[in-house]
């Protein structure tokens, strides 16, 4: 007779670490997995390329969007405390085949996302330290060296990524604010303007669906906030602030940065610039223009470093879900081990990281470009599933509490929860729509790249009425295998980590 998955009573085969994480260490992991940088030298250009001059005003809305989404996603934070985020609050909200649909999609996704960020990463070294350093190697060698570290660090205490994080994040925002300064000093072409915020450039310009698909693009990973809910010091206060404080950061944040580049180039410069041959490296040429040439080499470094902070934030939330999932038995057990030493997810880690290491080799063999037939296709495969799983966990939180608002006011957990649901739904079929955009692809291709979600959900919802129907007792265990470890039972290091702060 089957029984319901127990974790193990071995601190170092199924119990991550607890009170290792404070709120900042969190909000790096997520800040970091949105990759800044990257996003103000891409997303930022693409979005004038081709949206208009809203982009500035269109990625402040998705802000507010997520924002609202996120007040009921963490209101659930004290109903729910599992590694498998999205997994652990869809089988609570609305039922645990529905659970099983999503975290199939969910990790398929990351797992696409995490191996396109290694060909990014191959595709910027490659030519950033040709250029800078002189030392030309194949980018597939780049990208190996780049899975080699991420396993490395993924394999260490989650804090040391954290502390990485922290460093790296500290340098892109630092170089983005030169920038900045150096644009708002010298005062640009052309008056100052906020036409970029005026909604008829925003909701009514004719790309506007464009705008939005690179918006919401520009936040992915910010749901992983919950992903190391057990790992966190006061989980039910830490979760929230860190979600809160990611999402207003890089909004606000990339609110103003956007808007600079209206500064520095000019309102109609700007789309001028963005929309020529020259768009890829407008924004180094400018703070070059603007802050020297010691800005410029600067910023082409930071953009490796930026890519290699984002592969390894979500390197840390895929292994946590790939953990989650094969603690409870719906993956190989064996992923659900941690390290009796560091407690970190170490049998996910390193069989993520083979896995990557596998494609990276592939995509070598098979001599496909890094850009174009290795990161793009996956990163577009991988956006999609994750807004997906983003908007059916959004409708979940809506649902959990809707029959019961456990003490949360209206705002918080209805009102707040509709709207932020109706933006990611939206804001998901507008990438669905304009795939294209997303990709670069033309034709069937786009059909086929979408296909994996819908597979992968509706395949997970199959799972999980058949465990219901043959395995009652095991489909009852599901997503309860947390256990809360009474404080006496932690190591000394770690009581003095989960100490309640003193009265204020």
């Amino acid at each position: 007779m089957s029984t319901a998955p127990t974790p193990s009573s071995h601190r170092g085969s199924g119990q991550l670490a607890r009170g290792r994480l404070g709120t900042w260490d969190i909000v790096f992991f997520v800040v970091s997995a949105a990759a800044p940088l990257t996003v103000i030298l891409s997303g930022a250009v693409t979005t004038f390329r081709l949206g208009g001059i809203g982009a500035p005003g269109a990625i402040l809305f998705c802000a507010v969007v997520l924002v609202l989404f996120a007040l009921g996603f963490t209101a659930m934070s004290k109903s729910v405390r599992n590694a498998g985020a999205f997994y652990a609050y869809v089988s609570r909200g609305i039922g645990k085949p529905f659970g099983l649909g999503v975290s199939s999609a969910t990790v398929f996704a990351y797992i696409s996302l995490v191996i396109s960020f290694y060909g990014f990463i191959g595709f910027f070294a490659q030519f950033t330290f040709a250029e800078l350093f002189g030392l030309d190697l194949p980018w597939g060698v780049w990208s190996l060296i780049a899975v080699g570290l991420v396993a490395f660090l993924g394999y260490r205490k989650v804090d040391v990524g954290a502390k990485v994080l922290g460093v790296l994040l500290t340098l892109e925002v630092a170089i983005l604010l030169v920038f900045a300064i150096a644009a708002l000093a010298d005062g640009g072409p052309e008056p100052w303007s906020l036409v970029s915020f005026d909604p008829q450039n925003v909701f009514f310009a004719p790309a506007a669906g464009t705008l939005f698909i690179v918006g919401f693009g520009a936040y992915l990973g910010f749901e992983s906030t919950a992903i190391y809910a057990e790992e966190a010091k006061r989980p039910e206060r830490t979760i929230p602030r860190a979600t809160i404080i990611a999402i207003a950061f890089l909004g606000l944040f990339y609110a103003f940065t956007f808007w600079v580049l209206t500064v520095a180039f000019g309102v109609d410069g700007v789309l001028e610039m963005a929309r020529s041959d020259a768009f890829e490296t407008m924004v180094i040429t400018g703070t070059e223009n603007l802050a020297g040439a010691w800005a410029a080499f600067a910023m082409k470094a930071l953009i490796v470093t930026s890519f290699f902070a984002c592969v390894l934030a979500f390197h840390n939330a895929c292994t946590r879900y790939l953990f989650s999932l094969g603690r409870e038995g719906l993956l190989p057990r064996a992923l659900g081990r941690t390290s009796a030493r560091s407690q970190s997810p170490a049998v996910a880690s390193l069989t993520l990281s083979a896995c990557c290491a596998i494609g990276v080799l592939i995509a070598i063999l098979v001599n496909a470009d890094p850009f174009l037939g290795l990161a793009l296709w996956t990163y577009a495969t991988g956006v999609q599933g994750l807004v997906f799983a983003q908007a059916f966990t959004a409708i979940a939180v809506v649902w959990y509490f809707a029959r019961d608002r456990r003490g949360h006011s209206v705002w918080r957990v209805v009102v707040a929860p509709v709207l932020g649901a109706l933006g990611l739904v939206v804001g998901f079929v507008l990438i669905v729509t304009n795939f294209e955009v997303v990709t670069g692809l033309e034709g069937p291709i786009n059909q086929i790249l979408l296909l994996p979600t819908p597979i992968l959900f509706f395949g997970g919802i199959t799972v999980g009425l058949v465990l219901k129907a043959r395995r009652p007792e095991y489909y009852a265990g599901l997503t309860e295998s947390v256990r809360v470890v009474p404080q006496e039972e932690l190591p000394e290091e770690q009581r003095e980590r989960e100490e309640p702060e003193p009265a204020r």
